[in-house]
């Protein structure tokens, strides 16, 4: 059926790597490169979610360091997470791939609520799943919602998608000097404090042993090398 990996995973796309090279807003041959690859993955056979961010729009911390007030800045971010979710259900079904957007706040114009065993049958049936508005809850990012969503669904892996080729000591866009880590545990990044996902997302992916691996979502092709345990990017696990 399948030489991928895993079975069932859980695709993180942060919400700047859609914005790709104009840095603001949604790229649209950024959405395109996305639905190529997934329809790759769908004939592997493969189950996948997806977890948008929503930072290219609106960011709750930054929200609130405006004077914004924290929870209704993150709610704001919540609903950015939503318009990305819609913009990439749209493009994926001009790829004739049956998309479901599943939502943690309700607005049953635009998408689904999220249920559990809802969303599990829609991956059964072979359908992309996008969870958007992140937890529902604020305080929560969307890298713990990719976490969350991972382990409720029984997810294999979490793809994190970025715009640098993995975990590296430093900044590289700022530091052409910065090491990159070929494999880490989650108590490294713990203990280092490296900016693969907040400490909340990390250790629920711990306590789970969802293991997550980092890459660059800008070169083609990267999703499936990730799927079938080529060495790209970073690896984090035990």
């Amino acid at each position: 059926m399948t030489d991928a990996r895993y079975r069932r995973i859980v695709l993180k796309l942060s919400g700047e790597a859609l914005a790709g090279e104009q840095g603001f807003g949604i790229a649209h041959s950024m959405l395109e490169s996305v639905a190529r690859q997934i329809s790759e993955v769908q004939k592997l056979g493969v189950e996948m979610a997806l977890v948008v961010g929503g930072g290219n729009i609106w960011r709750g911390i930054a929200g609130s360091s405006q004077g914004i007030d924290r929870t209704t800045a993150d709610y704001m971010g919540m609903l950015a997470t939503v318009m990305n979710a819609l913009a990439l259900q749209d493009v994926l079904e001009q790829h004739n791939i049956v998309t479901r957007v599943l939502s943690a706040i309700e607005m049953r114009q635009v998408a689904e609520p999220y249920i559990r065993r809802r969303a599990i049958r829609h991956m059964e049936k072979g359908r992309i799943i996008i969870f958007a508005a992140g937890t529902g809850n604020p305080y929560f990012s969307t890298d713990t919602t990719a976490a969350l969503r991972a382990a409720e669904i029984e997810a294999d892996v979490i793809l994190m998608a970025k715009q640098v080729d993995g975990v590296f000591d430093s900044d590289p866009m700022k530091n052409p000097d910065a090491k990159k880590f070929e494999r880490l545990t989650y108590l490294d990044v713990l203990s280092k404090g490296l900016g693969v996902m907040d400490s909340t997302a990390t250790s629920l992916c711990m306590d789970n042993d969802i293991p997550i691996i980092v890459f660059n979502l800008k070169e083609n092709g990267n999703i499936i090398k990730a799927l079938k345990g080529e060495p790209i990017g970073t690896y984090v696990g035990r």
